[in-house]
């Protein structure tokens, strides 16, 4: 079996390394000049493996009009003339209905653990240094309220395999004395012992340099995708922009966003759309960094030290398409990162922004798409491509090669 995977992101990476794994012979196509280069580049660093509710959620619906005209929510909306924008909006507040918040939270969950256990697997095999460890992470509350309600969750996830505890406020200080600082503004926090982080690039870059070690692993760089050539619902090439027809038994599309467009041209329309998030690289030197991962709830601030840095990764901004940073959430960041942890290098941070490929109701595609009998789906993971890659690439290897599911796929059908 010849698959041709379109991408070299995380998604697209990890799908080619499972393949390759299982004796399939693989090429892997990216426009780019390296793997992991744009999503997968700096992203959160927090493999989450049992926090992964949706963004859709009965919650959201009392903090949009705070979300939409404050400048200084984790969430800005910037109205644009373009009909994907709105479809995926309607998409996505049609999704935050409790029950379908539950039924996205047990399915997440399921495919995370996979994600986790294959991870596990895959080092023990080709260990790769990515500054991976488990550290635990800290969900830190400032509002009592909101507290009381992560106990509900904490107790539904309990139900599907998670592991977590509520602590109060000293307990939380005593695991991360750097939380001092917020001295009575911390409520308290939800503890979970085994959570994750490691530097998603170079996992990316890791596995890519691996499968360029591996016999039947074709690995084009700077090949661009520019269309899927259909016969007869079949898809026959991938044709370069160069004109060049790239042939296979079976086609994965793991490009992210630029896979809306490659297959809008064969008649399938995904709801996938960007939401930009910013991060911070700051040296991780001193007691002022967290040595657990850290989640800021209100704020919507990640913080995971991953090797020599503290990654800092935050907000959701609709509608500011592509990489460029906007300096005002930028700054607005910074402020609040030496609000909670004052003391940090900051004026040593490297920035950057990037787009997270999301669905509305935060359940990746993963499937066989509609338009062409072999052609497949990876995408739409949102802010948890790095956490459920490995889980969503041995998925899809299991769908294509007919064996029995290696999770359930029908929360994930495109």
């Amino acid at each position: 079996m010849h698959v041709c995977i379109i991408g070299a992101g995380v998604i697209g990476t990890a799908t080619a390394w499972q393949f390759a794994r299982q004796g399939a012979r693989v090429t892997l196509l990216d426009a780019g000049t390296g793997p992991g280069l744009a999503t997968s580049f700096a992203n959160g660093g927090q493999l989450s493996y049992s926090y992964v509710a949706p963004l859709a959620d009965p919650g959201v619906f009392p903090n949009l009009p705070k979300w939409l005209l404050d400048q200084g929510s984790p969430l800005r909306f910037r109205p644009r003339l373009d009909p994907q924008q709105w479809r995926w909006c309607l998409q996505f507040l049609r999704a935050c209905r409790a029950d379908t918040a539950r039924q996205t939270t047990a399915a997440m969950l399921t495919l995370s653990y996979l994600s986790r256990d294959t991870l596990q697997a895959w080092m023990q095999d080709t260990p790769i240094d990515f500054h991976h460890r488990r550290n635990g992470k800290l969900i830190a509350y400032r509002n009592p309220a909101l507290l009381d309600k992560a106990r509900t969750l904490v107790q539904y996830q309990a139900t599907q395999g998670s592991e977590q505890r509520v602590l109060e406020r000293d307990a939380c200080v005593e695991l991360e004395p750097a939380l001092a600082g917020l001295g009575d503004r911390l409520a308290g926090a939800i503890y979970t012992p085994s959570e994750e982080v490691g530097d998603c690039y170079l996992f990316t870059q890791g596995l890519f340099n691996a499968l360029r070690d591996r016999d039947g692993c074709d690995i084009r760089l700077e090949a661009r995708v520019a269309s899927l050539r259909r016969e007869r619902g079949h898809i026959t090439a991938a044709m370069l922009d160069t004109g060049e027809p790239v042939a296979a038994d079976h086609f994965v599309m793991a490009a992210g966003l630029a896979s809306r467009g490659l297959l809008r041209g064969i008649g399938q329309h995904v709801p996938l759309y960007g939401l930009k998030g910013y991060s911070l690289s700051v040296p991780a030197n001193g007691a002022a960094a967290p040595a657990i991962s850290v989640t800021d709830y209100e704020r919507r601030i990640v913080y995971a030290p991953i090797g020599p840095v503290l990654r800092i990764a935050a907000m959701v901004d609709m509608g500011e398409p592509g990489p460029a940073i906007n300096p005002r959430r930028m700054s607005l960041l910074m402020r609040q990162v030496d609000d909670t942890f004052p003391g940090l290098a900051l004026g040593q941070a490297t920035q950057w922004a990037g787009e997270r490929p999301a669905t509305p109701s935060g359940r990746p595609l993963i499937g066989r798409a509609r338009s062409a009998d072999n052609l497949w789906l990876n995408i739409g993971h949102g802010a948890l491509g790095f956490t459920l890659a490995c889980g969503s690439a041995v998925l899809l290897e299991s769908l294509v090669a007919g064996r029995g599911p290696a999770s359930d796929p029908h929360a994930f059908a495109p």
